[in-house]
């Protein structure tokens, strides 16, 4: 079995409260792998968003480690962690992100321009095929808000993909969709997924266990189930 892109030893997050230390995130061991797509699903609360944080390096650990694709990220300062995150890590929100003043290949082009991975005329090119792989390459010269919900997340999937980077977070990617909508952006993931990425959604959408290679339960933040699917 090949080695995991993502190993999880011990890790917790508390954080104070005026009540007392607050435990988001218990000791959590993990392994996820190339080309699975992971759901981490659980109530309001039970630790998820703690989880891809930790995951990404958005946010540092209380206890254990987190290496994903070879390195351990409490072993990097905040420029080190920068740096690495924006080569190997893409992230989808909710919200989208998208800068509003910039146009959408702008905005795909602006995790090529902040790791300097490539040239200009390269980066815009990249942009463009990467909208193209998502199916709104014709959106590329507008504004955010003239998109739909759809087409925006689109563009958020296009951008954390522009450094072809190994591992995709996705924070409740389908939250502000129509349901028809959610179902071609989670689609699209999995594609990423089938393709050797690691994906790693974090969700409510009911039907995950159509996609996903594993679905993970948090409560309280623990892990308190995991169940595998054969994913056609």
């Amino acid at each position: 079995m090949p080695k995991p892109v993502i190993e999880l030893r011990g890790l917790a997050r508390t954080y104070p409260t005026p009540e007392g230390r607050f435990t988001a995130l218990a000791a959590t061991d993990l392994d996820l792998r190339s080309g699975e797509l992971v759901a981490i699903v659980g109530k309001s609360g039970s630790g998820k968003s703690t989880l891809i944080n930790l995951i990404a390096g958005i946010d540092r650990p209380t206890a254990g480690s987190v290496r994903v694709a070879g390195t351990a990220l409490e072993a990097l300062d905040e420029s080190e962690l920068a740096a690495w995150r924006g080569r190997n890590v893409g992230i989808v929100f909710q919200f989208f992100q998208l800068l509003p003043t910039l146009s959408i290949i702008e905005n795909v082009m602006l995790p090529i321009d902040f790791a300097a991975t490539l040239r200009p005329a390269a980066a815009r090119s990249r942009a463009r095929e990467l909208l193209a792989r998502v199916g709104i390459a014709d959106q590329a010269d507008k504004l955010p808000s003239a998109l739909s919900g759809g087409q925006q997340q689109r563009a958020a999937i296009a951008r954390a993909l522009a450094n072809d980077p190994v591992v995709i977070l996705a924070d409740e990617p389908t939250g502000n969709l129509d349901s028809h909508t959610a179902a071609a952006v989670l689609e699209l993931l999995a594609s990423l997924a089938r393709e050797g990425k690691t994906v790693v959604i974090v969700t409510h959408e009911l039907d995950i266990e159509r996609i996903a290679n594993r679905v993970i339960t948090l409560a309280d933040g623990r892990v308190v189930d995991e169940v595998a699917h054969a994913v056609a």
